[in-house]
């Protein structure tokens, strides 16, 4: 039975990260209205704006401050929190409760953990405890030795007896500085950077159970020992790839019953001994030939896999885990999905779920593709069929990669078999492509330690392509194909026709898809939550009709990804609950299995779902829908909503909002140039180039540097400054395709320029703009990466009246109906148009959370027609604090990859620091980025020519404040001749001491401030520099206006008076 508290703390997971996606903000959201139903008061603490778990709504009180132990003390003790919820926060959540304990001020606070308590999770966490707990109880682990240092790790290969051996750094997330060695140079490099990275500074050297079959049970205990399996799930790659990083299918399809029941005995067994209360994830791997198993490892907590599980069986994992935290037992909660089981009852599954990852690999050009033990995907998508291939098919074209099923790829034999040894993410399009040249099924499945079940099922697929080549295409063969999950784009690329004929042709043959439900019980009980998936294996729908309300579809985000991340998922929630309010039935239509938008009980009706045209207008007409809405899911419905249009002409469904005519005039260059010079509007100067000689001469008239990107794009796909004719020649060289379609855009770049975002919504007849948010680095650093300040904060009073009426001019000629955001520059008293969007941009849920007012809701009731005026919205107002949002980036986990700015986007996620004074607000969203500012020690300085008269003002700051100076010698002298003390560093190619590379490694430098001059040659030659400040976690700035902010937020740290306080007290509604 549940235990008194008076307030529970929920922990969330911080920004998103690779390795720590959105599932952890969908555990955190569901564990706090678990809380709140049953009548808890509730605090939450996260440092992440973007996601909808930070909203006001979903806690009594929400804190948007920095994850550090030290300030989650603060909010302990302000608030009067009694107990913590440590296991929905991911590994960020864990660390801070482990710390909390450790630094006593769990017991001075008098705050419990609850839910798993830290012995057990030190039992899981920490390898030698985990290896004695496994002995104890006779589970078979991998042969390890823990080693403090490289000499020991040398001494644990001896003991293992031989290579290629895993090292895991304890305490790390997704694997991070791990990986796998095969010979000792490459055992001492890995543990150098791995006993780095581990909070305690210790490396497992394991025996390797690589080509092993990797297998995961989600398992649910309560106080009382009742225990069930949730589900099973199988890796399609073998062990040595992060089952992160793995293709994954849920339930087994290969695991005999026998083995099953030996896994299933063993989980059991395994979360009884180590004392788990809620859920945890067993991993196990077993060898194909001799059957002989390994537990790999176990997550004590809610995880990636969780999040998979729960969607895949509809059984609310993170609801029940934080029922039985309070205490609560299994039979005593029931599931809301059939509404009369109990979470004692474990979930069936009459389908097939397939997961894939999604990679940036198209973002960043230099980065090695090869996966491996650490994660580089930074999400993921769930498809569900009846049938393996079905499921596979949907799941490939989901993931919005170019391609719409198993896609050929164009790869030498040689290649090919490259690909099998060593995978990247084109390793399924490899086995396709050896399936069509006839390879044997068997050496496939050797030579990728794949089982030879899933090559067959890729036979099949490819059988199935060479039919539709072959023959003629008959109602019978159409309908054979759609059964294995082919899309209507395949099919017509194969048998050469236009997808909309297929669509036409199968429509008349009435080959349509059904839809049915998961309901977590096979049937055997009456599902009261609707959740979809649409098959061509079956019958009938199951989707209840209910004419009695208007119904809107909204099409979501799919995956995150860089360029589209969770901000787009809680644009669609918070549209889900203005419809609600409205009195209007909300269907979502989405496909990542980790978002909040995905819950069971959010929308009215959920599919899970390719986001192709194909799927969503079949839906569409399934529900004979009144509206659907595409501004809310980033490009990925924007790119959809003309042809949407197209496809639902002569049926009553409306696209909502901005009409789609009007989407494109922002979205093509030449009509949006056109509607700028009528408004009298400034623009950069720009062309468009069909070829390498029209950029050529564009760019000559044009004058260097200029802005060069393929037309079309999100998140700055293949942007770059380019500063001279040659640059320009590489860049079209390696890429770009350019042609008569695809033709390259060309702006003039303006250096030196203020970026200013401003987002608004717009009804027809007002506009009421949200925030006006001014980067603290120049223009030319992609809008998605920059550091943003709410209100801004150097601009004069006459620049912002101006941003107001520019903005109100262009919504109202656009004729938006809904939300749009503006990018704009401020250079020498003038304002120049950058760009505009008209949808959800990534700044909305930061500018919400700063101003409290929900941009997001206002915008779907203004599409339902109501009106601006109704919410005493119009114009705009500054807020009396400040709000910074900073990002947070992926380097550490992608070798390779310069860690410089430019106009492609390379954040991953965004932390908000919030306070009444702006260097206070600098310093939490610093701190929260995870760019621990030092309060002393040295400073090290290499600044172009330009910028050595603000960078001389700052280092006199620094010097008043006791910090040594460091600088390259041009700069050295230029201090020195204005009487700054210094020390004078070597070039890193000069090799001689002292220079900036070897004062890092020994500590001697705990602050970079580097602007590069205006040429590529420049910023390459700070590479390696910059790549080491990232790996010893050394702050980097890399612009003057960067490096202002941080003295003023350095002298707050200094003090250390900083104070906390919670959305709701921000926007006045305590």
């Amino acid at each position: 039975m549940r235990k008194d508290y008076k307030k529970l703390m929920v922990i969330g997971s911080g920004p998103i990260v690779i390795g720590q996606a959105a599932e952890f903000d969908f555990s955190g959201s569901q564990a706090c209205r678990s809380l709140r139903e049953e009548g808890y008061k509730t605090i939450l603490v996260n440092s992440n704006p973007a996601t909808i778990q930070t909203d006001p709504e979903t806690a009594d009180k929400v804190y948007i401050e920095p994850m550090q132990a030290d300030m989650v003390a603060k909010i302990i003790e302000k608030e009067g929190v009694d107990g913590i919820v440590s296991g929905m926060g991911g590994q960020t959540a864990l660390n801070i409760c482990s710390e909390l304990a450790e630094k006593g001020y769990l017991e001075k606070y008098g705050a419990k953990l609850v839910g798993t308590q830290p012995e057990a999770i030190a039992r899981s966490e920490d390898r030698e405890l985990f290896k004695e707990t496994m002995e104890q109880i006779g589970e078979p682990v991998p042969k390890s030795m823990p080693a403090n240092s490289i000499q020991e790790a040398l001494e644990a290969v001896k003991y293992i007896g031989k290579y290629p051996v895993l090292v895991r750094p304890a305490y790390t997330l997704g694997g991070t500085g791990g990986g796998i060695a095969y010979n000792e140079a490459e055992l001492v490099d890995i543990c150098a950077r791995g006993l780095a990275y581990s909070r305690i500074h210790q490396v497992l050297i394991e025996e390797s159970v690589l080509g092993w079959k990797e297998f995961e049970y989600e398992v649910m205990r309560d106080s009382k020992d009742n225990c069930i399996i949730v589900c099973n799930m199988e890796n399609l790659d073998a062990m040595g790839i992060h089952t992160g990083e793995s293709i994954v299918c849920a339930p087994c399809l290969t695991l005999s019953d026998e083995d099953h029941q030996r896994f299933r005995t063993a989980s059991l067994k395994i979360i009884r001994a180590l004392g788990i209360e809620g859920g945890c994830n067993v991993q196990f791997a077993l060898d194909p030939v001799t059957k002989d198993y390994r537990v790999i490892e176990v997550n004590p907590r809610v995880s990636r896999s969780s999040a998979l599980a729960s969607k895949a069986t509809g059984y609310p994992i993170a609801r029940v885990a934080t029922k039985i935290a309070v205490g609560y037992t299994l039979d005593e909660i029931p599931n809301k999905i059939t509404g009369n089981t109990y979470a004692a009852f474990e979930p069936t599954i009459d389908y097939i779920v397939v997961k894939i990852p999604r990679w940036p690999f198209d973002k960043f050009r230099t980065v090695d593709r090869h996966l491996g033990t650490q994660m580089k995907s930074t999400g993921e998508m769930m498809s569900i069929g009846r049938t393996f291939e079905e499921a596979l098919l949907k799941g490939l074209r989901s993931l919005e990669i170019g391609v719409d099923g198993l896609d050929p790829v164009d790869m030498t034999d040689e290649e090919i078999h490259e690909e099998f040894r060593n995978a990247t993410d084109r390793r399924i399009f490899a086995i396709g492509e050896a399936l069509r040249r006839g390879w044997k099924v068997e050496d496939i499945a050797k030579e990728t330690c794949w089982d030879i079940f899933f090559v067959k099922k890729l036979r099949n697929i490819v059988d199935m392509e060479n039919r539709l080549r072959n023959e003629e295409l008959t109602d019978d063969l159409l309908k054979a194909a759609k059964n294995m999950g082919f899309a209507d784009m395949t099919i017509a690329r194969l048998v050469k026709k236009d997808h909309w004929d297929i669509r036409s042709m199968r429509e008349k043959a009435g080959i349509v898809p059904v839809y049915k439900m998961v309901d977590t019980c096979a049937a055997e009980f009456a599902a009261e939550t609707p959740y979809f998936y649409s098959t061509y294996n079956g019958v009938s729908s199951e989707v209840p009709a209910n004419d009695e309300k208007k119904r809107v579809v909204l099409i979501g985000g799919g995956p995150i990804r860089i360029g589209q991340g969770i901000e787009f998922d809680y644009c669609c929630v918070h549209g889900v609950m203005a419809l609600q309010e409205e009195g209007v039935e909300a269907i979502m239509i989405n496909n990542n299995p980790e978002t909040v938008s995905t819950d069971y009980d959010i929308s009215d009706r959920l599919y899970f779902e390719p986001l192709e045209l194909e799927d969503v207008l079949n839906i569409i007409k399934e529900e004979k829908a009144d509206g659907v809405i595409c501004q809310y899911g980033g490009q990925t419905s924007v790119n959809l909503a003309i042809d949407v249009e197209k496809g639902l002409k002569g049926t009553k469904t409306k696209v909502l909002g901005t009409s789609p005519d009007q989407m494109d005039v922002a979205e093509d260059r030449k009509r949006f140039t056109d509607l700028m010079r009528k408004l009298g509007i400034k623009q950069p100067k720009s062309g468009t180039a069909y070829s390498y000689e029209e950029a050529e001469k564009i760019a000559e008239d044009i004058e260097y540097p200029v802005l060069v990107r393929p037309s079309y794009v999100l998140g700055g796909r293949g942007m770059e400054i380019v500063y001279s004719a040659e640059e320009l020649k590489t860049y079209m060289d390696t890429a770009v395709k350019v042609s008569r379609n695809h033709p390259v855009l060309i702006d003039k770049y303006l250096t030196e320029a203020i970026e200013i975002d401003v987002d608004s919504v717009c009804d027809g007849e007002d506009v009421y703009i949200g925030g006006i948010m001014e980067h603290i680095e120049y223009a030319g650093c992609h809008s998605g990466d920059a550091t943003m300040v709410l209100p801004p904060f150097t601009l004069p009073q006459k620049a912002i009246d101006e941003i107001v009426e520019i903005n109100t001019k262009v919504a109202l000629s656009l004729n938006i109906v809904g939300l749009m955001n503006l990018q704009l520059a401020y250079k020498d008293g003038e304002i120049w148009m950058i760009e505009a969007n008209p949808r959800a941009s990534r700044t909305v849920p930061f500018i919400s959370k700063a101003t409290g007012v929900p941009l997001a809701k206002i915008g779907v009731k203004v599409m339902l027609g109501r009106k601006l005026k109704e919410f005493g919205l119009k114009g705009y107002r500054a807020i009396d604090h400040y709000a910074i949002k900073a990002s947070v980036f992926p380097f550490l986990k992608l070798p390779g990859v310069d860690s410089i700015l430019t106009p492609e986007m390379k954040s991953t996620g965004e932390v908000m620091g919030i306070d009444a004074d702006f260097d206070t607000a600098a310093y939490k969203a610093f701190a929260a980025a995870g760019n621990e500012l030092p309060t002393s020690g040295g400073v090290y300085f290499t600044v172009n020519d330009h910028d050595k008269p603000a960078a001389l003002e700052i280092a006199k700051e620094f010097v008043q404040m006791g910090f040594k100076i460091y600088a390259t010698k041009g700069t050295s002298t230029y201090f020195r001749e204005h009487g700054v003390e210094n020390t004078a560093c070597f070039k890193n190619d000069e090799n001689m001491k002292p220079n900036a590379i070897g004062l890092m490694r020994d500590g001697d430098i705990n602050l970079v401030i580097n602007t590069p001059s205006q040429h590529s040659g420049a910023v390459r030659d700070g590479h390696r520099m910059r790549r080491l400040a990232v790996e010893l976690e050394i702050p980097f700035i890399t612009t003057i206006n960067g490096a202002k902010v941080a003295v003023g937020a350095i002298k707050v740290g200094r003090k250390n008076e900083i104070g906390v306080k919670s959305m709701q007290e921000f926007h006045g509604l305590v």
